[in-house]
């Protein structure tokens, strides 16, 4: 008798997972029970994807999308199937569904919101700061590109929308990371003789990123290296741009003294 009730506590225990990987609606063998209407399954639906239950999550918002294709939720389902990519950090897959989703559905609701949301997975797609090897200044930065293009067509297009205070602050620092790659390459060409290569990078970056933080250095560097290729009015140019817009920096005085000799 007491061998009897070890072994079935030890099958109860190992039932716990099965068991817990089970709900109302879906069995542990897998059965799934769908209910009697969209909204029903999409609000379940909703509710695992709240949960991170994924699997279960797209089973019933899939099913919406396909048995119910004529009734809103069926939009709705796709717009959760899009947020449940986003969540898994995939970011190119839910990018592709946020704009397949505005595609089919130019007027709905939440194509404000979907919009947001490619933009935002842009950005999340990108190069990360925490990389090391190599430096996310030196990685391709189309990702970040399209995101600034995104999200400045969201700002025009949906300046109402209850989005746009953080799409303004992750346009800035979508743009602030591109400065930061611009500068690096600069810098990587300047200090190695390539002052052509230099020069029209710092001038991308004055032209596409003018109240970057490397503004005041990207003037004074301009400069430089258009002296190094024996244009000095240009470099004066860079330099008068450079005393009129910062007055406190600290290269202002070898600014003035660079000046002063060009003028002579």
């Amino acid at each position: 008798m007491v061998r009897g009730l070890m072994r079935s506590r030890l099958l109860a225990l190992a039932l716990l997972p099965l068991l817990a990987c089970s709900s109302s609606r879906v069995s542990i063998t897998g059965e799934v029970k769908y209910g009697a209407t969209a909204e029903e399954d999409y609000q379940y639906g909703v509710e695992q994807l709240e949960k991170s239950n994924w699997m279960e999550a797209q089973k019933f918002l899939e099913h919406v999308r396909t048995k119910y294709p004529f009734s809103k939720y069926a939009a709705l389902a796709e717009l959760r199937l899009a947020d449940a990519r986003f969540r898994q950090d995939k970011f190119l897959e839910a990018t592709e569904a946020y704009d397949a989703f505005v595609k089919l559905h130019p007027n709905h609701e939440e194509a404000g919101y979907a919009e947001f949301r490619a933009a935002l997975s842009h950005v999340r797609d990108a190069p990360s700061d925490f990389a090391l090897f190599p430096s996310p200044a030196e990685k391709d930065q189309r990702q970040l590109r399209t995101a600034v293009e995104k999200l400045q067509a969201f700002l025009k297009a949906r300046p109402d929308s209850p989005h746009r205070p953080e799409a303004e602050k992750l346009l800035a620092e979508a743009q602030g990371r591109l400065a930061q790659h611009e500068w690096y390459v600069a810098d990587f060409y300047f200090k190695r003789g390539y002052y052509a290569g230099a020069a029209g990078r710092l001038e991308t970056l004055l032209r596409e990123y003018p109240a970057s933080r490397y503004e005041g250095d990207a003037l004074v560097r301009l400069a430089e290296a258009w002296l190094a290729q024996d244009e000095s009015f240009r470099a004066q140019q860079a330099l008068q741009r450079f005393l009129a817009r910062f007055p406190e920096h600290p290269r202002r005085k070898d600014a003035e003294a660079l000046l002063g000799k060009l003028r002579k």
